[in-house]
């Protein structure tokens, strides 16, 4: 790069003209740096991280329950859902998977289509066909996250043995659920394991036959025995009374003593004709998580486009918050923790790039065997490598492995520019020693600078340029290697502006008049021979 130019002193280019003012006013350049490398440590504190990209598509689930079997759900729920959807802007493909007593429909829409937007349309086209359902149909929509929102998960465990699943279960939907979906960034909280506390009425076929009562009485007569009503106001001696019948089930015998007819003037109740008992007996909990048999807890769903680790955060201050008021001897286990992952994931990457930036610098210095020429390569790595977050977290990507990886591969690249830049003030100061050093040395490195600035500058953009066909790619295949590809082209373009702005200003503060005299003689035999003599 050192041979012929297009350089010309007397009419330098926009880019050159670029060189220069950074080289002569070089403390005001490194005080710009040093303000953008403090945003940029700011960025990578602030900077959403996870384990992987997000490779899930923008999908809107929506979820109808209705008592019938698969056929029926799929002829008057699904299909009919399936079909109202197909129309909707964006929509890329609709799915529907009937089961007995509910029914999926997963409306998938374009990439980058918002996901609150496609919430917005679903929940528009669905009111065309809600009132066409069969009655007792119940539809609605899952939560605003994505398949990968499930961040953390969490059991009740009964260390004393005291406590039934039933009333774990009933802490958990009662309490923990709702204290935690409170939490920013927390989509649903999600119950599994446990049963729900329950009344079971077995009827006795031969005695309802006797009595000529239907079925339908004795379910009509169990729901009005779980009810509350209100009444009006009564005024008496100058005051008002409310009145109410509190009526909610809360034994056995308050279900066996409802009426369901009259015969003869005696009521027949419901114990005449039926068994009320609880549900299955309620085991008591495990006293560790090794155990057979049920555990109850919950599985915690981060919402979309959330920072996986703030929110995991969140939650688990949460649950030490709420630890005091849970039931005595009852513990909250994590079972499942994404942060542990994300954190040895963005570790590991962390460690090699730390080893790819201590294995070049070694590798410059013993080539270069000039300190002061070997720093500005040096520090152009991790200046960089810091900077590029600034406009990742500009566009909305987070750190992960993939665009990790993409800075680790262009570490090799990054320093290329300023390597050229060394050699060729080299070879300038070389020969303006050779012929007597007339003029200013600072000139002489100047015009070096200026000289090769253009071309580095092009060229690492050309690597760049390179990667843009990754872009092109579409689904999860984009949604894949797109970070990468960001990440790589983001640090290579940020490496270019180096070469025109930070590395001049720090080649020039670094100069020196004869560079070549701490270079060992074996080094110099080698560049003496790659030269040709």
């Amino acid at each position: 790069m050192s041979g012929n130019s297009a350089y010309d002193p007397e009419h330098p280019t926009f880019l050159q003209k670029i060189i220069r003012f950074s080289a002569e006013n070089r403390w005001l350049v490194m005080a710009a740096s040093a303000l953008l490398i403090a945003l940029s440590f700011w960025t990578m504190r602030t900077i959403p991280m996870d384990a992987l990209p997000d490779l899930s598509d923008t999908q809107v689930i929506v979820y109808s329950k209705w008592d019938r079997s698969p056929d029926i759900v799929e002829d008057q729920v699904t299909y009919p859902i399936v079909t109202s959807l197909l129309g909707a802007p964006k929509v890329k493909a609709v799915r529907g998977l009937s089961d007995f007593g509910f029914s999926y429909v997963y409306v998938i829409f374009e990439d980058g289509t918002d996901i609150y937007w496609a919430r917005s349309r679903v929940l528009e086209y669905l009111s065309k066909i809600t009132s066409n359902l069969p009655p007792g149909v119940k539809t609605e929509l899952g939560p605003d996250a994505t398949s990968v929102g499930w961040v953390y998960q969490y059991a009740l465990v009964d260390h004393t043995g005291q406590h039934s699943m039933d009333e774990l279960r009933s802490h958990q939907d009662w309490f923990l659920r709702y204290s935690l979906q409170s939490v920013p960034g927390v989509a649903e909280v999600a119950t599994v394991g446990g049963q729900a506390r329950q009344f079971q009425v077995s009827v006795n076929p031969n005695k309802l036959a006797s009595y000529r009562i239907p079925i339908d009485t004795v379910i009509q007569a169990v729901k009005s025995a779980n009810s509350e009503v209100g009444g009006r106001l009564v005024e008496y001696s100058g005051r008002e009374y409310m009145i109410r019948g509190r009526g909610y089930v809360k034994a056995t015998k308050d279900l066996e003593s409802a009426v369901l007819k009259a015969e003869n003037g005696t009521p027949v109740r419901l114990g005449d004709v039926a068994t009320v008992s609880l549900g299955p007996e309620m085991r008591r909990g495990l006293a560790d998580l090794d155990g057979h048999g049920d555990v109850v807890g919950g599985i915690v769903i981060m919402r979309q486009g959330e920072n996986a680790l703030n929110v995991i955060d969140r939650v688990k201050t949460r649950l030490a918050d709420l630890k005091a008021s849970l039931p005595k001897g009852v513990e909250v286990v994590p079972v499942y923790d994404r942060s542990i992952l994300i954190h040895d994931a963005i570790k590991t990457v962390k460690h090699k790039l730390i080893e790819e930036m201590i294995i070049v610098s070694i590798i410059i210095l013993i080539f270069l065997w000039h300190v002061p020429s070997a720093i500005v390569p040096i520090i152009t790595i991790p200046v960089s490598v810091a900077l590029a977050f600034i406009p990742m977290y500009g566009i909305g990507q987070n750190a992960n492995l993939m665009s990790l990886a993409g800075i680790a591969i262009s570490i090799g690249v990054l320093v290329d520019g300023a390597i050229v830049e060394v050699e060729n003030a080299y070879r300038k100061i070389e020969k303006w020693i050779e012929a007597g050093k007339p003029g200013d040395f600072y000139h002489v490195r100047l015009e070096a600078l200026m000289e090769v600035g253009p071309s580095v500058f092009f060229s690492l953009l050309v690597v760049a340029v390179s990667f843009l066909p990754i872009f092109t790619l579409l689904d999860q295949e984009g949604r894949l290697f797109k970070p990468l590809a960001y990440s790589k082209n983001l640090a290579m373009a940020i490496a270019a502006i180096l070469a025109l702005t930070l590395d001049p200003a720090m080649r020039m503060l670094f100069a020196r008049v004869e560079p070549f005299m701490f270079k060992p003689r074996w080094l110099a035999w080698t560049f003496t021979q790659h030269r040709g003599g």
